[in-house]
């Protein structure tokens, strides 16, 4: 009998994170006898600050965000996917992107992850309670504001989620981050940014500062005072009737100066360890989990959050999810993609806290967003 070739993996905490891995891990072994592969979990703020490299030196399969490609193409951390996969399932994959989900691990030439997970922020809100309240889903950012001014709408702000609505306000204001080597965004579209964004959070529970998604989520379905969620990445799970009480909807975003905000990209990516010994079986577990056939099935249905566009497209997927899937498909498709040239997550690791500290704090935005552009400076260093 041959000897069991063992995979290991980590992935982050949550319903939409680990079920669907340890599944589709029980079902590989089931078809592959010899081959077992065993998931750990760590929390979400871990999965978005942990170094990468030393992920790597323990674990086979990894979890990973797409600002990670970066430090991949320029540090011996994971495979080239594109040196292992078909051309065609590749193209497939590309072909069935959720916005930029799949060429968003595309960095230096070579493919580091596949996007088995798709999200950007969204919004949702419990119909049960609009009625109760007589409220109507916002459309604007003033009918945001109304809404928030009754206390009845919840957006995550811990320091990387107000980040990353940042990026959201700036794109709104009509500037797109990044595109300038000396500055994030320019001082007077920085400054309008954080002072709309401030404006929002300071009608909100202060609560919504310790939040991210997933206790903006939990918080929305266990209460009776919270209406509506803005800018949360989204969770298809609290939109399935058997996981929660209080089943949410979820749909696009609010229209600023006319246009429906951009979000900023997430979702996550399923990568492999230049360290991995089983390499063949490594990829063979990988090219399963992303195909079609189970991005839509077990991959689904056990909990996740597909990346592969025909699952988001698909009638029996968005009938257990009410709709989910195909309410917030357009936000996803126009989702912003944030940098990952080597030095980002260092940047972003240090920023958001600048940016959290401003909404507790106020005052000058143009001190915050001073602060912002030379940590943007220090991180493109050579």
């Amino acid at each position: 009998m041959a000897a069991v070739k063992k995979l290991t993996g980590i992935t982050w905490n949550h319903t939409r994170g680990l079920l669907p891995l340890i599944a589709t891990a029980q079902r590989f072994g089931e078809m592959y006898p010899d081959i077992e592969i065993t998931w750990e979990k760590r929390s979400l703020q871990a999965f978005a600050d942990f170094p990468i490299e030393r992920l790597a030196e323990k674990f086979d399969l990894i979890i990973i965000d797409h600002p990670f490609a970066g430090h991949a193409a320029t540090h011996p951390t994971l495979l080239p996917l594109d040196e292992y996969l078909p051309a065609n399932y590749l193209a497939d994959q590309a072909a069935n992107s959720v916005g930029v989900s799949h060429p968003s691990y595309n960095f230096g030439g070579h493919q580091w992850a596949l996007a088995v997970d798709a999200a950007t922020p969204v919004s949702a809100y419990r119909p049960d309670l609009l009625a109760r309240y007589e409220a109507a889903v916002p459309e604007t950012w003033e009918d945001l504001l109304g809404l928030a001014r009754r206390g009845l709408v919840a957006v995550p702000a811990i320091p990387i989620d107000s980040l990353m609505n940042f990026y959201m306000l700036c794109l709104a204001l009509g500037e797109e981050p990044f595109l300038d080597s000396e500055q994030v965004v320019s001082h007077a579209v920085g400054a309008a940014a954080l002072e709309a964004l401030r404006e929002l959070v300071s009608l909100c529970d202060p609560a919504c500062l310790r939040r991210n998604p997933i206790a903006t989520y939990e918080a929305l379905v266990d209460g009776d005072s919270l209406v509506y969620s803005t800018f949360a990445y989204g969770y298809s799970n609290y939109a399935r009737p058997d996981y929660t009480a209080n089943t949410l909807r979820f749909a696009g975003l609010v229209k600023f100066n006319g246009q429906p905000l951009r979000s900023t990209l997430g979702g996550t990516g399923l990568a492999i360890s230049n360290r991995c010994e089983n390499v063949e079986e490594a990829v063979a577990y990988t090219r399963f989990v992303g195909s079609s056939e189970c991005q839509r099935g077990m991959y689904f249905t056990s909990g996740g959050q597909p990346g592969h566009r025909g699952a988001w497209l698909d009638q029996t997927v968005n009938r257990a999810s009410n709709n989910f899937f195909l309410d917030t498909l357009p936000t996803l498709d126009q989702a912003y993609l944030r940098p990952r040239y080597p030095g980002y997550i260092k940047f972003q690791d240090h920023a958001g806290p600048v940016v959290h500290r401003y909404l507790i704090e106020g005052g000058n935005p143009e001190i915050t967003l001073a602060g912002i552009n030379a940590l943007y400076r220090e991180s493109v260093e050579k």
